[in-house]
């Protein structure tokens, strides 16, 4: 029986907000104890060169679950090409009123409205300095909530500067359904101009720290086809260096008629699968390889993340599948790209 196994009854007990937290201090715990190593087995070595940076294999964790970045050298066990950590904003903030994270068993979908709860950026780098882990670690940054829309820019800003000495590289995220307006950010007009003040602000950070740290931005699935077009189009013009494709979605299809299915917020796990991965695929043919995808949404499985790399995707990653297969997930993945010789 695996670690996950044995503790995924207690877990499932609580509400899925409590189940976090405990599993983060879990890991804590095991992290100041030195015992992830001996908890987990890592995937064999898959190396794949992406945006610059060389992934030891092609899976990874998406932000979301380690927010603060306070378990960076627990989850490096779990065998990660890499771990993203936040979203982190400039100030710390509570986030949206709870109950805010609900769990579709039925379905293995996750809803939450977590709102970017957080400690802010800067308790975020002291975790990231205090970690051990050399991997590749991606922070990703957003906006605070009392942040008017069209100052987002400036809080983007803010982040980019902080964290770029201290990331492998930065995610912008601009899709989250949960802070007000924030989706507006995919939009044409504001789309190109954030990611022009963000462009201008990577290459004068290149220059005065001596390393150029890419850029990546996570976007939505709830896009239409001229959208996908239009993103494709802004993130080639402006040289942006990865694209993270998606966030969870505002539709209810297949889990309306279940319990908590019909919460507020963005909807995560199996149920998002096909729409993500038919959103890559479409964005990959709009990029025509122009900069590389990062394929998240509905992962349960490692045909799932062999999926998102056939529709174009040049690495995976994982969070909601883990609340229901645990590290064992990572292992699975890596062994089902590997299996396809996938290297795109």
């Amino acid at each position: 029986m695996s670690f996950f196994q044995l503790f995924r009854p207690a877990l499932f007990a609580l509400d899925a907000e409590t189940a976090h937290h405990a599993t983060i201090d879990g890991l804590k715990t095991a992290q100041c104890l030195g015992l992830t190593s001996m908890m987990f087995t890592r995937p064999a070595d898959d190396p794949r060169t992406v945006m610059g940076l060389t992934f030891p294999n092609p899976v990874g964790l998406a932000a979301g679950l380690d927010k603060n970045g306070e378990v960076i050298d627990a989850l490096a066990a779990f065998g990660f090409g890499f771990i993203e950590v936040g979203t982190v904003t400039p100030r710390a903030q509570p986030g949206n009123p709870k109950p805010r994270m609900f769990r579709i068993p039925e379905a293995q979908g996750v809803i939450n409205r977590m709102g970017f709860n957080n400690g802010g950026v800067d308790a975020l780098i002291a975790n990231v300095q205090r970690a051990k882990f050399k991997g590749i670690l991606g922070i990703n940054i957003g906006k605070n909530a009392d942040t008017p829309i069209e100052k987002a820019a400036e809080d983007y800003l803010i982040g980019l500067r902080k964290v770029y000495a201290h990331a492998s590289y930065v995610a912008v995220n601009i899709s989250s359904p949960n802070t007000k307006n924030l989706r507006q950010l995919q939009g044409g007009d504001e789309l190109d101009a954030l990611l022009s003040q963000l462009k201008a602000e990577q290459e004068k950070l290149a220059q005065t720290h001596g390393k150029y740290v890419p850029l990546a931005v996570k976007i939505a699935p709830d896009l239409d086809g001229e959208q996908v077009k239009q993103i494709a189009a802004l993130l080639t013009k402006h040289r942006i260096d990865g694209v993270i494709a998606t966030n969870t979605t505002l539709s209810r299809e297949g889990v309306e008629h279940l319990p908590h299915g019909n919460e507020a917020g963005g909807l995560s796990g199996a149920p998002v699968r096909d729409k993500s991965t038919a959103l890559i695929r479409q964005l990959a043919a709009e990029l025509n390889g122009a900069l590389p995808i990062i394929g998240v949404g509905g992962i349960l499985y490692g045909a799932d993340a062999a999926e998102k790399m056939q529709a174009g995707a040049a690495l995976v990653q994982v969070y909601s599948g883990l609340v229901y297969r645990g590290q064992e997930l990572v292992t699975e993945c890596a062994a089902a790209i590997r299996a396809t010789g996938n290297k795109t």
